[in-house]
């Protein structure tokens, strides 16, 4: 196992680039814990974000202003991810903006890879969990 130090990459969530990406050390708080680290896709400097603590927020109502209000779950999303993924039945297939989705399909898609679609928001809006977050996706246009 690699070393942690000052200058040496490692994997952060970024809350700019709301993904985990290779990030640089910036300081140490310990031997063996990164405290600040600077993202090398938009260069934001920021806390060490363990990838593996990252837990979703799902949208739970709409209040009568239009705000949502959510609702943080303790568990990350990578282990809903792995559990709807086991227990879907439904065959993979390539993400088309052009193909209509319902919930429980698994698409493929190029950049975010597999993910099962969680809800239909609109007739053209879905919502998919994939292995990383929650993403909203057009299909149907």
């Amino acid at each position: 196992m690699a070393s942690l130090g000052v200058g040496k990459e490692i994997l952060s969530y970024c809350n700019k680039c709301k993904l985990t990406l290779a990030h640089i050390i910036v300081t140490m708080k310990t031997l063996n814990e990164a405290d600040k680290v600077m993202c090398k896709t938009c260069k934001g400097t920021h806390a060490f974000k363990d990838p593996s603590t990252k837990t979703s927020k799902r949208v739970t109502a709409l209040k009568p202003t239009g705000a949502r209000k959510t609702q943080k779950t303790s568990e990350p999303v990578a282990d809903i991810w792995s559990r709807e993924m086991y227990q879907s039945k439904a065959t993979p297939s390539p993400y088309s903006i052009k193909a209509k989705y319902q919930k429980g399909d698994v698409i493929t898609h190029p950049t975010f890879g597999d993910g099962i679609v969680e809800k239909n928001i609109d007739s053209n809006k879905i919502e998919v969990l994939f292995k990383d977050d929650f993403r909203i996706l057009v299909h149907n246009k």
